[in-house]
């Protein structure tokens, strides 16, 4: 008999490339940002929030929420006036600030991790790792280690897809640092999709990596992210909900 399913949902996006040959100085970071929900509030309160909030903005729900788009003003953000876009903006923080959320980001300092090791890892798989780890002490601190946890990831291409499948795999039958199995399930959906959770991970990870890159700079969102970070079983944030390596 399968395991029933668990009471969270679990979407994972990125900023920045993996790439460890050509590094970009202006962005030398690669974030995973791994957003938990209770499913109920994913399904009763999130959800509609965000719907409703671009019913009133577009007049229709197909916008998909990119975190690019609406910082360079592109696609249907392009539409909006200062005014429009500040009031979209102030809501969708309203929204995140009022969500029973909890995120763990993973910051990868590519330059750093490739003078330090002379075989350094995938980025996106170090990450993968580091963040399930803590997905996975999120989950037993919650009593959900005899239940399925579906983690959503964002399709990236078939070969990437494929390679992620087995990291995600290799990670859940034991090669972690608890050396156990983890109850988790990976679904890579299209950014298409219009799924509300991947469109959140996808305004979180940013902001995470600009708190690492450019702590000194006003960083609105991150004001309201950090107070959803996991903050482990003895109340730290860092190295739960924030990890920074290396």
């Amino acid at each position: 008999m399968s395991a029933p399913h668990s009471d969270y949902i679990v979407f994972v996006d990125e900023s920045g490339d993996h790439s460890l040959t050509a590094i970009n100085p202006e962005w030398p970071l690669f974030v995973l940002s791994f957003c938990i929900f209770p499913v109920a509030a994913y399904v009763h309160q999130v959800t509609p929030a965000i719907r409703q909030l671009k019913f009133d903005s577009f007049g229709h729900d197909l916008v998909i929420l990119h975190e690019h788009d609406i910082r360079k003003k592109k696609g249907a953000f392009a539409q909006l006036n200062k005014e429009a876009r500040e009031a979209f903006l102030d809501r969708l923080t309203d929204i995140i600030a009022a969500t029973d959320m909890t995120m763990i980001a993973v910051v990868i300092d590519k330059a750093r991790h490739k003078a330090r090791y002379s075989a350094p890892e995938h980025p996106y798989h170090l990450a993968m790792q580091f963040g399930l780890e803590r997905v996975a002490h999120f989950l037993a601190l919650r009593g959900q280690d005899d239940a399925e946890t579906t983690v959503v990831c964002e399709a990236r291409g078939a070969k990437e897809d494929a390679e992620l499948e087995l990291e995600f795999r290799r990670v859940c039958d034991g090669a972690n640092r608890s050396k156990r199995p983890y109850p988790l399930r990976i679904v890579i959906a299209d950014k298409k999709t219009n799924s509300e959770g991947l469109q959140l991970a996808d305004l979180t990870a940013r902001p995470a990596g600009l708190s690492v890159l450019r702590p000194e700079q006003p960083n609105r969102a991150w004001d309201v992210l950090k107070a959803k970070l996991f903050s482990g079983q003895h109340n730290c944030v860092a190295g739960n909900g924030m990890k920074v390596f290396p």
